[in-house]
């Protein structure tokens, strides 16, 4: 490991980690949103799966990497964006909008999937954890907050269950992200792959409705 590909490392994630997860915390906070309205949850009861979607892999990230504070304590901008959110999706959103929404909220799923798993897998490394390690973190982080909601919400976790690959498209993007930073990309550079490998692969698993298989017991 060499000091110019570490230091490529630390400088996205000091210029463009915040932009990343702010981007991803959106996406799934909008999932969360969505999930607590069918499922009929009160203000109270909204707010808490959205906040679950949106932080539960950072969280689980950081607490399996002993980082402190946390990232949304760090930035306690993004506690009010997705409180903001919660509060707009609830006066705003009604029982029409929710087909369209459901529907297109695949899209921003899949990016904030890809967002979260380089942030993870970023995070990993610059605490100089193993290669398989890192791709793990990057997997929780962006798993992580769905398999929460859908817990909260008395669901099987949909990534575990609708069996459209979704958790494998995140460790694929991770060992992109890992095979990059040996080569010594720069680390803008392999955000970006990562991101687009990892998005795009659960983009197509959605449009061409590709399956894992099930365990036949018959």
């Amino acid at each position: 490991m060499n000091t110019p590909t570490i230091n490529h490392i630390q400088l996205w994630g000091e210029t463009l980690r915040l932009l990343v997860e702010l981007s991803g915390t959106a996406a799934f906070a909008l999932s969360g949103i969505l999930k607590g309205a069918q499922k009929r949850l009160d203000a109270v009861g909204v707010c808490v799966v959205g906040f679950l979607a949106a932080f539960g892999g950072g969280t689980v990230r950081d607490l399996l990497l002993d980082e402190r504070p946390f990232f949304w304590v760090k930035h306690v901008e993004m506690l009010w964006g997705v409180l903001m959110m919660c509060v707009l999706a609830m006066v705003f959103m009604r029982r029409h909008h929710f087909d369209q929404t459901r529907k297109a909220i695949e899209w921003p799923d899949a990016l904030g999937l890809g967002l979260f798993t380089a942030s993870g897998v970023h995070q990993a490394l610059t605490g100089h954890l193993p290669a398989l390690v890192a791709v793990l973190m990057g997997l929780i982080t962006g798993v992580f907050g769905g398999v929460l909601r859908d817990i909260v919400c008395n669901e099987i976790p949909a990534a575990f269950s609708d069996h459209r690959p979704y958790a494998v498209c995140a460790f694929a993007g991770g060992w992109v992200y890992i095979g990059l930073w040996q080569l010594g990309t720069p680390g803008w550079l392999s955000l970006v792959v990562c991101v687009a490998v990892t998005a795009g692969l659960r983009v197509m698993a959605v449009w061409r409705n590709w399956q894992l298989p099930a365990w036949q017991l018959d």
